[in-house]
C-alpha cells in the first residue's frame, strides 16, 4: 500500500491530525475539514460536506484515493445525549455516506469506532459479543458500524479508546491529566470504570498494517492492559515523574448528574494479535513512548495547532 493516496476525514481533530502526520512521508494525504481550518505541513486540506455524495465522489476522484480513514464524528457523550438527531447525523449518516463513496471509488476504508458499545456487565468483550449500548453515543456508533459494513463490505472497523498529544483545541485524556498535575491541580478519576487504552501512534500503526495485509471487518484495536481510569492516571503520573497525591479516587456510580456510561469498556485484542502476530504492547512501553514524543518536531507541530 506504499504511496497510495489517503483521505482522512476529521482532518482537524486529534486522531485525524495524528493519522495524517504519521502517513505524510509515505503517502499523499488529503484531510477533510468542516469548520476549523488547520494547516499541517506535507498534507493538503479540503473543505467538504461529508453528507454530500457528489462532493465526496469529486474529492475521492480528484485525489485518486486508495484508502479513506474516517475519524470524523460527534464524540461527546453529553452532546449526543442532548441532541440525538445531531448524533445520528454525524455518527451514522455521515459514516454511511463516506463508506458508500469509498466503495464507489474502489478505495479501502478504515472506520474508527468506540468501546462504548456494551452494557458494561462483562469483564471484557470480544468482536463477537452482541452490542448493547446504554447511551445515545454508543447506540449511534453501533448503528454506524452496521451502516459502514453494509455500504462497504471490505471496510475495516476499529473499536478503540486512544490517548496521545493533542492540539490546543482538542486535548486528549492524557493531556488533561498531565496539565492538571503539572499545574498542581487536583483531579478526580474513576476507580470503577475499566478500559483498555492504546497510544494513538500504536493505533495508527495497527490500522495501516491491517489495511496493508488486506484485513477487513471488526477489530478491537486496544492495548494489552485492562485498568481503571484512576489507575491509568497514576501510571501516567509516574511515567512522567509527577506526584500522584493530587489524583483523587472517585466512582462513576456516585455521579448521578452524568450521562450513563458502561462500567466495563474493556475489549479483548486477541483477534488483532492473531491477525498481526503481535500485540500493541504494554501500557508501560506506550507511556514511555508518550513521554519521548513530547518534544519531537512532529508532536510539537500538532500541539501548537
Amino acid at each position: 500500500m506504499n504511496g497510495l493516496p489517503i483521505l482522512v476525514t476529521g482532518g482537524a481533530g486529534l486522531l485525524g491530525l495524528h493519522w495524517a502526520a504519521a502517513c505524510r512521508e509515505g503517502h499523499p494525504v488529503t484531510r477533510t475539514l468542516h469548520q476549523r481550518n488547520l494547516p499541517l505541513d506535507g498534507t493538503s486540506a479540503v473543505l467538504l460536506d461529508l453528507s454530500d455524495p457528489d462532493a465526496l465522489d469529486r474529492a475521492l476522484g480528484a485525489a485518486r484515493v486508495g484508502c479513506v480513514v474516517h475519524t470524523a464524528g460527534l464524540t461527546s457523550v453529553e452532546r449526543c445525549e442532548q441532541d440525538p438527531g445531531a448524533a445520528e447525523h454525524h455518527n451514522v449518516k455521515i459514516a454511511a455516506c463516506v463508506a458508500a463513496a469509498a466503495e464507489r471509488a474502489g478505495a479501502a476504508m478504515i472506520h474508527i469506532s468506540t468501546d462504548h458499545l456494551f452494557d458494561g456487565k462483562a469483564e471484557a468483550y470480544d468482536e463477537d459479543s452482541p452490542v448493547s449500548p446504554i447511551n445515545v453515543y454508543g447506540a449511534t456508533k453501533a448503528r454506524a458500524e452496521e451502516a459502514v459494513l453494509r455500504a462497504h463490505p471490505r471496510a475495516l472497523v476499529l473499536r478503540t479508546n486512544f490517548y496521545g498529544w493533542g492540539p490546543r483545541h482538542r486535548p486528549s485524556f492524557s493531556d488533561w491529566v498531565l496539565d492538571a498535575l503539572r499545574q498542581d491541580r487536583s483531579l478526580r478519576l474513576f476507580t470503577d470504570i475499566r478500559y483498555t487504552p492504546i497510544h494513538i501512534s500504536a493505533l495508527i500503526e495497527i490500522g495501516m498494517r491491517l489495511w496493508a495485509t488486506g484485513q477487513s471487518g471488526i477489530f478491537h484495536a486496544v492495548g494489552d492492559d485492562v485498568l481503571s481510569k484512576y489507575a491509568f492516571g497514576v501510571h501516567l503520573a509516574k511515567a512522567f515523574g509527577l506526584p500522584t497525591n493530587r489524583i483523587e479516587a472517585a466512582r462513576l456510580a456516585d455521579e448521578t448528574e452524568l450521562v450513563r456510561r458502561p462500567l466495563s469498556m474493556a475489549l479483548s485484542n486477541s483477534r488483532l494479535h492473531k491477525a498481526l502476530g503481535q500485540s500493541p504492547g504494554s501500557l508501560s512501553n506506550q507511556l514511555s513512548l508518550l513521554r519521548h514524543q513530547e518534544t519531537t518536531p512532529a508532536i510539537t507541530e500538532i500541539r501548537n495547532l
